[in-house]
């Protein structure tokens, strides 16, 4: 994802990667000697959401990556908030507190369709990334915690919560992350054609699973915005991975909440930059980071919500 509408393509997708690498990089260094079970850490959450101290009746599985976990790069986070997972927030906390269903939120940072499904499988930094066998997991607290992929928790979670109204999903992006850092022609032509049909694959595996468990309520995928809708390169990638998870979500009576179309309404008035707009966050060097600000955070929800209410 870029960050300038100044930029060319070429220099977005390369001020993209070394942000996201970078980011990684800060957060493994700082974490190396940190223990590698998370799940028996002080503070770790057992899907109990934030700010909940009142019973509800049923319950909400957030599933994907960093977005709905409501990750802050390290240039803007104190090293110490990594240790408890409550201080991040993403859309699934906003969408529970809406809806009175406690969440259970077990996204992962960087994690990639792969790794969700399969464990030890490559991912961009949740449990290893490309140029690590660390990762986000390995030393920090998830907001619940498990061991194994994603998937199983996901499994046993919905079969085990007979209450549970809505699962949500936001995954694909780390796949073109990957792409991008690892092949040749940095995730262009054949490259990204393969990327977005595994995604979608992968996909239509998770949906199967989760349906699989006898799970027969809403499932809301949560489709991926651009941060910058000038740039026909990095928009048209979001719109390559959205169309292959809207296909995806149609094949498991899955509804699709329209963060992209979200961003760029509100990013609309700032020349399509999600960056200027206050949408992604800011870095103390310049630019902005790939994750939603607040105000991003909050365009999430509503967009999952208004999915919600007309599903």
């Amino acid at each position: 994802m870029s960050t300038h509408v100044t930029t060319s393509p070429v220099r977005r997708a390369v001020l993209v990667l070394v942000a996201v690498l970078t980011l990684l990089a800060g957060v493994l260094a700082a974490a190396a000697p940190a223990s590698a079970h998370p799940g028996h850490r002080p503070g770790h959450r057992h899907g109990h959401g934030h700010g909940h101290h009142h019973p509800v009746r049923h319950t909400y599985l957030a599933l994907g990556d960093s977005v709905p976990f409501g990750y802050r790069p390290a240039a803007v986070t104190p090293p110490t908030d990594y240790l408890d997972a409550s201080n991040f927030v993403g859309y699934p906390e906003v969408v529970a507190r809406r809806l009175h269903l406690r969440v259970a939120n077990a996204t992962c940072p960087g994690e990639t369709t792969a790794s969700f499904l399969t464990a030890g499988a490559l991912s961009n930094g949740c449990e290893n990334s490309p140029t690590s066998p660390f990762g986000y997991r390995t030393a920090y607290p998830l907001h619940v915690a498990y061991t194994g992929t994603q998937l199983s928790y996901a499994r046993h979670y919905l079969r085990t919560h007979p209450r549970t109204r809505l699962v949500t999903l936001t995954i694909g992006a780390n796949d073109l992350f990957i792409c991008q850092s690892t092949t040749a022609d940095h995730c262009t032509g054949s490259d990204l054609t393969d990327t977005v049909a595994t995604v979608e694959q992968n996909a239509d595996k998770i949906l199967s699973a989760v349906r699989a468990t006898g799970y027969r309520h809403r499932i809301v995928v949560v489709d991926y915005y651009s941060v910058d809708y000038a740039d026909p390169v990095q928009t048209g990638g979001s719109q390559l991975l959205d169309a292959a998870l809207t296909r995806a979500a149609a094949r498991h009576r899955a509804v699709v909440a329209d963060g992209f179309g979200a961003f760029q309404r509100a990013a609309a008035a700032s020349g399509g930059d999600s960056c200027a707009a206050g949408l992604v966050i800011a870095l103390p060097t310049g630019g902005c980071d790939v994750h939603p600000t607040e105000a991003g955070r909050a365009l999430l929800a509503r967009a999952v919500l208004a999915a919600v209410h007309r599903s």
